[in-house]
């Protein structure tokens, strides 16, 4: 009787065995299934499960972030985070996007780092890849299209597609809306954004910049569009630029003055002297490139160009406001 149970038995065990692979494999697969592969900016496949503990690096990434309902899942900012105003007042802060420390970031334990693209140093990036911690580096196109893909790309890490869709969807009825403003522009502004103001030197933005990009979206032309990025323009330079309008940023503090700038040589021989047109306005808000975008868009157009006020007015953006959280 023992002797004819042995092959039974041996057959149960197989069967067991079988049995708890498949099972173990059926697990294998589901996890696998789970998992979501990213093409960063930087061309890399970036394997990630489901992270509830994202450090979210970049101004338009941490207001994507919060647009999407994903809030609870973030545990860092960085200093460029500062829309909407609960995420400055919530979350710690790691820094700087470019010089974050690897201490400060891996050490809250981070399932995934979510970047915006030309985060750094490079020293850093390459301690959190070291660490085996998912990074992703999303990319900073500075275009209608680049805030789609930022859109997208960050619902997806999330797993949030249908409210990156309905985010998207509100941000490309905006982008629409904007794009009939500017038909509307008969002669278009001429625009010079200038960074910074010091010891009587104007830092100016060039091509291939996002003050670039926003004036052209406005409807207006960079008239320092000579250079790619920001550089020093000399006085003669600036005169011979003939800006209608001087644009900058609000800072709380180094704020570039609309009477310094008037005051220098360069400038005083400008139109934008003698109307002393001068608009600053919130830097992210300006030049973050991300769901607010075309609102602020419309409010650059309403400062530069008056005649605009009517159709402007009448262009209320969605994306600020949508509900895209459910």
């Amino acid at each position: 009787m023992t002797a004819s149970l042995r092959p039974r038995r041996g057959a149960l065990t197989r069967m067991l065995q079988c049995a708890a692979l498949s099972g173990c494999l059926a697990l294998s697969a589901a996890a696998a299934a789970e998992d979501v592969v990213i093409r960063d900016a930087r061309g890399r496949d970036v394997t990630i499960g489901h992270p509830t503990r994202i450090v979210s690096i970049g101004g338009a990434v941490t207001e994507i972030l919060y647009a999407l309902g994903a809030q609870d899942r973030i545990v860092a900012i960085d200093t460029t985070s500062l829309y909407p105003p609960q995420a400055t007042a919530d979350k710690p802060n790691v820094g700087y996007m470019r010089q974050l420390s690897a201490e400060g970031v891996l050490g809250l334990n981070p399932q995934l780092v979510l970047a915006i693209a030309g985060s750094g140093p490079k020293e850093t990036i390459d301690v959190i890849d070291a660490a085996k911690i998912p990074l992703i580096l999303v990319p900073d196109a500075h275009s209608e299209a680049g805030i789609i893909e930022k859109i997208r790309m960050v619902a997806k890490v999330t797993g949030l597609e249908a409210r990156g869709e309905c985010l998207a969807k509100s941000v490309e009825a905006d982008l629409a809306s904007l794009r009939d403003l500017r038909a509307k522009v008969t002669t278009p502004p001429r625009v010079m954004f200038v960074m910074s103001f010091v010891d009587g030197r104007a830092m100016v933005a060039g091509q291939k910049t996002a003050a670039h990009e926003i004036i052209k979206l406005a409807g207006a032309v960079n008239v320092a569009d000579g250079f790619d990025g920001y550089k020093v323009m000399s006085d003669e330079a600036i005169a011979a630029a003939r800006p209608d309008h001087i644009l900058s940023m609000e800072r709380s503090r180094d704020a570039v003055q609309a009477d310094a700038i008037f005051a220098s040589p360069g400038f005083a021989l400008t139109p934008a002297a003698k109307s002393k047109s001068f608009a600053a306005m919130d830097g992210l808000y300006l030049l973050g490139f991300g769901p607010r975008t075309a609102a602020a868009a419309r409010d650059l157009a309403l400062k530069i160009d008056p005649a605009l006020s009517k159709d402007a007015t009448a262009f209320q953006p969605a994306a600020p406001t949508a509900n895209c959280r459910q």
